[in-house]
Formats: C-alpha cells, sequence, structure tokens
C-alpha cells in the first residue's frame, strides 16, 4: 500500500544544505504495523512528515519517492494533496500541546475532519465526535467537546488528537509516539482500538516510538533507524529473538527493569551526529563498542541474516538474546521508617464549576480528594494512575502553584499551606518540578543558558557571570547535552533534548526534592538510561528526594522504593514497590500491572479490561470510586467507601475484599 523508495531529504541552514534522511526505504502492506524506531534526532519524525509532505519551511525533498497505492505523493499539487491527508492518510504528531489549534474547541477541531471528508455536518457529525471520544477513552465527552486544549491534561490532548485522526477513516495511519502520554490502561485501550480498525479496513500503520513494550505487542515488521539511515530491518519475532545490529542491542540493554534497581542502567556513550558532522563509514562507529578499522572507512551494505532479517553492519560477532538483560539484586528491601521530609494529609484541590451570566458555582470538580502521602529523604515515592486522576495537580499542590482547597503540607517541619508569599519563594528552592511537557514549560524567547539560569538568579544563587557559566555547563554535560546548547533556543531542539533542558533547569537550584511529572515520556530508552543513572546519583550523592509521577511501570520497577496508587483523586493502594508491583491488592491495581506492555514476545500477558470509562471528578460515584467498573463490586461497594486496610506495616488498600 505504502511504498517509499531511497527517500532523502535534508534541511536549509544559511546556505548550506544538511542531510537529515540519507535513503530511506520502507514498505507498509495493507493491515500491516511497520514500528520505526530509534533515539531522538535520528530522523524518524522527519521521515514521517515527508510522507506526509508536512516538513517544515527549512526541509526540502532532495530525492526518492513516495507513493500511496500506486500513486505518487510527491508530484501531486497541493490542493490535491490536502484530500489525501486526514482521509487517505493521516498522522498522529507527538506534542499534541502544540499540533492542537489552542484557539478552538475540541469539537470544532474533530469537526473540520468530519466536514472535510465525510461530508458530516450537524446532529450527525456531533453523535460521530463523542463515538470517536468515548472511542479513545475520554470521560464525560459532551462537557469535553466544548472545551478548549489547556482545559486537558496531556493524557487527553493526545487521546484528542488521536480520535482527529481516526475520523477520516485513513488507509494509512502514520502514529508518531501515539501513547507517549497516555497511562497504561488508555494505552491498552487505544492499542486494541487501532488494531481492530486495522482488522476492520485494512488500515497500514507506521508506528514511530521508543517503547518497546509497544512494538512487541502491535507491529509486524520492525526498522531501526540511526542517523538518518535504517541500519536493521527484522520480523517481530527475529527482532526480539536475536537483535543483530550492535546499536539495538544497546538499546535493549538500556531497558530499566526491577532486577536491575542494584546497578545502573547501560547507556550507549556519546550522542547522534549533529546533521553538520554526519562521520564518513558507519555512522555508529564512534559509539559502537565493536568498532573496527573499516567501519571508519566504509558504509556497511545490507546483507540478510535470515529471510526476515537484514542489517547494514560490517561486525558479525555474538548475537545478544533480548531476554539476557538483567543484572544485579534489588535493592532496598526493608521497608521506610524514617520521619518524612514531606508529609503531606488530607489534601484536597477542587475547582469550581460555573454557568450562566454570572458565572455562579454549580458544582466542584474534585480533583484531589483527601490525599495523604510521605516521603523521606533519598527516597522516591512513584506516584501512579491513570491520566486525569489528578496526579499532575498533587504534584502543583505540594509547591504551591495550585492553592490546595483543604489539608496540610509539611516541608522540613514547616507548614506550606497558607504560608506567606515571601517565605514560600524561599521554600521553593527545596522543591522543584520537573513538568510534563517539556516545550510548554520552556520560555521559546531566552536561550538555554538563559532558562537554566534563571532560577540561580531569582534565588539568589548565581554569584558572578563566568561561575554562572560554568555551573551551566556543568548542569548540560550532567543531563547528557554539548556545552555549545547553551546559546541555542528550545525550538532547536528534539522532544527529548527539551526535556532533558528541564531537568537541568529544575536541578540548578540544588533542590532536596524534585517532582517529576513523566520526565522520561518524551525519551528514548537510550536517554531515559541516562536520565534514570543521573536521578540515582543524585539520590545516592545528595540525598534528594524524588516524587516520580508515571506511568511507566519499567521505570517504577527500577527506580520507586515506594508506590502509590492514584484513583479519581483518592490513593486506593500505597505500599514498598515490590509489595505493589508483585503482590497488588487493588482490583484498579492489578488491571493497570496486566495492561503494563513488555518488551518480549514470552511476557505478553492476559489484559483486564476495565469496562465503561474513567467517570469524572465533577460528578464521582458514590461508595468506592471503582465500583462502576470493578468485577467484584457488591452494594456495600456501591455504597459505603472503604477504609484503609493493613496488609503489612508498609502496605495498605482502600478495599472492602484486600483481604
Amino acid at each position: 500500500m505504502l511504498k517509499v523508495d531511497q527517500l532523502r531529504l535534508g534541511f536549509t541552514a544559511g546556505r548550506r544544505m544538511l542531510l537529515a534522511v540519507d535513503g530511506i526505504s520502507l514498505t507498509i502492506s495493507r493491515g500491516e504495523t511497520f514500528a520505526l524506531l530509534g533515539e531522538s534526532g535520528c530522523g524518524k519524525s522527519a521521515t514521517a512528515q515527508a510522507i506526509m509532505r508536512l516538513l517544515p519551511p527549512a526541509g526540502r525533498m532532495l530525492g526518492g519517492s513516495v507513493s500511496l497505492h500506486d500513486e505518487a505523493l510527491l508530484a501531486l499539487p497541493e490542493a490535491e494533496m490536502r484530500t489525501v491527508r486526514g482521509a487517505r492518510m493521516a498522522m498522529i504528531f507527538q506534542e499534541p500541546a502544540t499540533s492542537l489549534n489552542p484557539v478552538m474547541t475540541v469539537g470544532a477541531q474533530i469537526g473540520e475532519v468530519l466536514s472535510r471528508h465525510l461530508g458530516l455536518r450537524g446532529p450527525a457529525a456531533h453523535e460521530r465526535m463523542l463515538a470517536l471520544l468515548r472511542q479513545v477513552g475520554i470521560a464525560d465527552p459532551e462537557r469535553r467537546l466544548d472545551e478548549y486544549p489547556f482545559q486537558l491534561s496531556g493524557g487527553m490532548k493526545q487521546r484528542v488528537m488521536i480520535a482527529i485522526a481516526l475520523a477520516g477513516e485513513p488507509d494509512l495511519l502514520i502514529a508518531d509516539e501515539p501513547t507517549t502520554a497516555l497511562d497504561v490502561t488508555v494505552q491498552a485501550q487505544i492499542l486494541d482500538l487501532l488494531a481492530r480498525l486495522q482488522v476492520e479496513r485494512g488500515m497500514g500503520i507506521l508506528l514511530i516510538t521508543h517503547d518497546l513494550g509497544v512494538v512487541a505487542r502491535m507491529a509486524h515488521r520492525i526498522g531501526v533507524m540511526y542517523a538518518g539511515e535504517l541500519v536493521e530491518v527484522a520480523s517481530r519475532e527475529a527482532f526480539f529473538s536475536s537483535p543483530q545490529h550492535p546499536y539495538t542491542q544497546a538499546l535493549f540493554a538500556a531497558l530499566p527493569d526491577i532486577a536491575r534497581r542494584g546497578s545502573r542502567l547501560k547507556t550507549i556513550p556519546g550522542q547522534v551526529p549533529a546533521l553538520d558532522a554526519m562521520p564518513g563509514g558507519c555512522r555508529f562507529a564512534e559509539r559502537c563498542t565493536h568498532c573496527m578499522p573499516l567501519c571508519r572507512e566504509d558504509s556497511p551494505i545490507w546483507r540478510s541474516v535470515a529471510l526476515t532479517h537484514q542489517l547494514r553492519c560490517h561486525w558479525s560477532g555474538d548475537v545478544l538474546s533480548s531476554e539476557t538483560n538483567l543484572s544485579g539484586p534489588p535493592d532496598d528491601p526493608a521497608g521506610n521508617t524514617e520521619t518524612p521530609f514531606l508529609a503531606v494529609d488530607a489534601l484536597k484541590v477542587h475547582f469550581p464549576i460555573r454557568r450562566g451570566l454570572l458565572q455562579r458555582t454549580v458544582g466542584h470538580v474534585r480533583a484531589v480528594d483527601g490525599v495523604s502521602l510521605a516521603i523521606s529523604a533519598g527516597r522516591t515515592l512513584a506516584l501512579v494512575g491513570e491520566s486525569g486522576c489528578g496526579k499532575t495537580t498533587v504534584g502543583k499542590a505540594l509547591l504551591q502553584l495550585i492553592r490546595p482547597t483543604a489539608g496540610s503540607v509539611r516541608l522540613g517541619g514547616s507548614e506550606l499551606v497558607g504560608m506567606p508569599s515571601g517565605p514560600l519563594r524561599s521554600a521553593r528552592r527545596q522543591m522543584q518540578m520537573v513538568f510534563q511537557d517539556p516545550f510548554a514549560s520552556l520560555n521559546p524567547r531566552l536561550r538555554v543558558g538563559e532558562i537554566i539560569a534563571e532560577g540561580m538568579a531569582a534565588l539568589g544563587l548565581a554569584g558572578e557571570a563566568i561561575e554562572q557559566a560554568r555551573a551551566v555547563a556543568a548542569l548540560l554535560r550532567q543531563v547528557g547535552l554539548p556545552d555549545d546548547a547553551a546559546g541555542r533556543y528550545p525550538h532547536e531542539f528534539s522532544g527529548g533534548q527539551r526535556q532533558r533542558i528541564a531537568i537541568a533547569r529544575a536541578l540548578a537550584v540544588q533542590p532536596a526534592l524534585l517532582i517529576c511529572d513523566e520526565p522520561t515520556s518524551a525519551l528514548d530508552v537510550s536517554v531515559q538510561a541516562q536520565i534514570l543513572n543521573l536521578l540515582k546519583t543524585l539520590q545516592a550523592e545528595l540525598g534528594v528526594a524524588f516524587l516520580f509521577i508515571t506511568h511507566n511501570f519499567a521505570v517504577v520497577e527500577y527506580l520507586a522504593h515506594d508506590v502509590a496508587v492514584m484513583y479519581l483523586g483518592r490513593i486506593v493502594e500505597r505500599g514498598r514497590a515490590e509489595e505493589v508491583l508483585r503482590a497488588p491488592r487493588h482490583p484498579y491495581t492489578q488491571a493497570l500491572l496486566s495492561a503494563v506492555p513488555a518488551p518480549r514476545l514470552d511476557a505478553q500477558s492476559a489484559i483486564i479490561r476495565l469496562p465503561g470509562e474513567t467517570p469524572s471528578p465533577a460528578n464521582p460515584p458514590s461508595g468506592c470510586h471503582f465500583h462502576p467498573r470493578c468485577q467484584q463490586a457488591t452494594d456495600l461497594c456501591r455504597q459505603q467507601y472503604p477504609e484503609s486496610r493493613v496488609i503489612s506495616a508498609t502496605h495498605t488498600v482502600n478495599c472492602h475484599f484486600a483481604a
């Protein structure tokens, strides 16, 4: 259905042309999913944009062809290409916050596609919009249609973008990190939806992702991309049983796992070469542990190692099985008994719902509804749960970026709730936050060096200009960026690189507690390994505590000492990581863990699919909030919210049937 042949594209920089994609060839048949893997900056998204003919102004097609159903897309006039986009092919972009129109409602943006490509208007279009939002797991779709993107969480924005892409019923779907911002249950729901549509419509999918678990569940064939070139293409079975290219093997070795908690993750030294500094020979040679003189001189040609497995590599040594990537025993077997550095008690954040001409308050959104938790110095608490359950609101309320409605937040013995702005400003040096969307949280008018130094200056830690520049350079090296990054602007970096800048900015004031809101969701596995190693080092050397808000359970297994599971504004289960992840007692926790995609073919387990949708926090169910979706629910669950039940000294569950 799709044929890409020797595609070459570049970007103009002054009078130079920088080659970004160099001779990519791939095919996708009807009903097939082709996964494209690789680090940030390898050219994956540029390839997808070229197929859609959506390159930025500096982008130039330099050669090759792209055909869909034997129609040459690169030769079509732009007017005809507009009829192809959205109807015959559609794209889910990586950063929903920058891809959705901020001045149009969700309904208006979905309605554009329905009107343009399917001719649907009025009540028929409205019903189709509601059905699409329900398909992608958005609760209360009637209300969401009239909302703007800024009113939605990161995961909800991603689901809206998926709904827009599916609205035109395309033959080819290009999905650029489609589940990055989604929790595991919604991710499973979206992947099931895509798989079902693929079977029903024969839809082809080009899946760009760094999540090997998603690849194991979805892909039929996999291509690994490095520095603008494909270096390995294989069927799913061949790829996961015997990855051949040293780069592919390094990606597997960088995966976090609970068996590696006591050791550092393996990382790939160096970085993807810049477009203006592409080496001769093999482009991976500088970072390869098997590099030979031949690798620096000659670019390897394609060779077949099996009928469904080809690669470009001079080295033909031992094959590394993707199953044997474990090392080191789990650490921290004992529970924590220290006095907590951060103590949160019965925290509530309720947002008023205003209606009418006079904007009268007619109800409240109970985003956080009585959360209690504690974190000790040098420990990591992972806060997990579905998108929209209130995790990010908890993080912002701890920093008093959102004023709590009720409850207590004590940091090192000082009460933050109600603290005057002057002392609160000083107290914020002890707590910093890494936000989920790095593009939205970085000032586009400031250079990276100014962004990192801004916090130091605001809190009186800047020192002299030379000293400040040294501190900025050291922070950039810590998070794996070159010194010259300080003089560039955020838009000049990839999504993963922008997240590293955000982490460097948070570390600049040497906080005692770092609140990390999905800090590795935009990172590929090799860079994720660098960040996780960095966080572990900081914790070991400085005693930094972490509140880690995430839906990536592999990261939770590797990094967290304790886990709290959140559902609809309340914590339903908490305990040591080993207790919650290995012996979950709450039905919701069990469903979450069953939906985690494993990066191994032999570990694909049955998913507990939750019926219905997550209720709206504006109208939570009576009794246990989870009872409408729980298969074990009884009349008691519908009438009475369960008390906290003690399973062990460190493990508690809010469930009537936890025992």
